[in-house]
């Protein structure tokens, strides 16, 4: 599954306009948009996200899949494991800890099991 960024790049590119054109008519700087663009940013606000959908013209099955890669793009995650079973609170306290290690090919292993739209995006 491609990033927030990726999907917002390509739909710019497809679109024929550069960064500082974008961002000017979001009403934004080109460096924000360049950074929301490399994952240097966070998640967008909901209100920038509705602005970015309507600056492309998505709707449907378009928008919302903008929308959860923008949910999905959160640079601070809180995970609720209150009421799991104990191997799943033990597997979410081991993923939290190793994360940060994981090899390209370990985390595309986890998103395979864990991202069920993946192939819509490839």
């Amino acid at each position: 599954m491609m990033t927030f960024g990726e999907k917002v790049r390509r739909l710019r590119a497809k679109k024929g306009v550069n960064q500082a054109q974008m961002a000017a008519e979001l009403g934004v700087s080109a460096a924000y948009l360049s950074a929301l663009e490399h994952g240097k940013k966070g998640a967008p606000s909901w209100a920038m996200a509705q602005k970015i959908v309507q600056y492309f013209g998505l709707i449907w099955d378009e928008a919302e899949d903008l929308l959860l890669l923008a949910h999905l793009s959160r640079r601070r995650v809180t995970l609720d494991t209150q009421g799991l079973k104990p191997k799943a609170i033990r597997t979410a306290n081991l993923l939290a800890r190793r994360i940060g290690h994981l090899s390209e090919e370990e985390l595309d292993g986890l998103l395979a099991v864990l991202d069920i739209d993946a192939a819509k995006d490839t």
